[in-house]
């Protein structure tokens, strides 16, 4: 109860900033619209921002997902093997050097205006934070209980499945946690290269026909749905980190 009174208090203190910027400064509307003027313009189109917002939360969950088990997937071979280490983890750490991003007009180009290309712009976001601390997780395990699994005669497959991904479980949520937030931004990067669903073409075509206050309330709902979403992730690691530490 103290946690929503906390958000509801900070929510108004930001509101409240906003309403008095506006009214201070006399900023026009089509720079700066009031939160009055978002609130109606979010009101007024909610069925329409309803839909463009369910189509972006479907692209980030499943981006999310895709890139959560890849990411995992790939820890875990690097953890296992060597020689995955020497070949694909300069590959992983170069691929860094190359924005992200410059690659949505040829994920476009390539597969359309559909949802696959954000659905990849999402999962390759993620796909290098989860991979990075789910794999600093699985190296860290404490030397001692690997050497009494050495001493047990455990096969390798035994200890990375009983020994290191448990221990490494809380690394993976802290890199879960952090792609909760970065899916968001693939998936709206990769609407504003091309699309014709989705909140950040929602919020293009707002923006081009001078309805500020729609392009705002579009970036309002964005911002509550990541938050949610950042929060079910972190209240679901946080279950899981508590059964494996129990």
């Amino acid at each position: 109860m103290m946690r929503v009174l906390r958000i509801i208090g900070v929510t108004m203190f930001i509101l409240s900033l906003w309403h008095l910027l506006v009214v201070l400064t006399g900023l026009p509307a089509f720079i700066l619209p009031s939160p009055a003027r978002v609130g109606m313009a979010l009101v007024g189109n909610l069925e329409l921002i309803a839909h463009h917002a369910s189509v972006t939360m479907a692209e980030v969950m499943i981006g999310l997902l895709f890139g959560a088990v890849l990411g995992v997937m790939t820890a875990i071979s690097l953890a296992q093997s060597p020689i995955a280490r020497v070949v694909v983890r300069p590959m992983m750490v170069l691929s860094q050097a190359l924005p992200v991003f410059a690659l949505a007009p040829v994920l476009t180009l390539w597969l359309g205006y559909g949802l696959w290309p954000k659905i990849i712009m999402a999962l390759l976001i993620i796909y290098f934070p989860v991979t990075s601390a789910f794999f600093d997780g699985l190296m860290q395990t404490p030397r001692g209980m690997l050497d009494q699994a050495k001493v047990m005669q455990a096969r390798p497959w035994q200890i990375m499945r009983y020994i290191r991904i448990p221990a490494a479980i809380p690394a993976l949520a802290s890199g879960l946690r952090l792609a909760a937030v970065y899916a968001p931004i693939g998936a709206i990067i990769g609407e504003w290269v091309g699309a014709s669903q989705g909140l950040g073409y929602l919020m293009l075509l707002a923006n081009g026909r001078a309805k500020i206050d729609l392009m705002f309330a579009a970036l309002i709902v964005l911002a509550v749905l990541t938050l949610l979403l950042h929060a079910s992730v972190d209240r679901l690691c946080s279950y899981v980190v508590r059964r494996q530490q129990a």
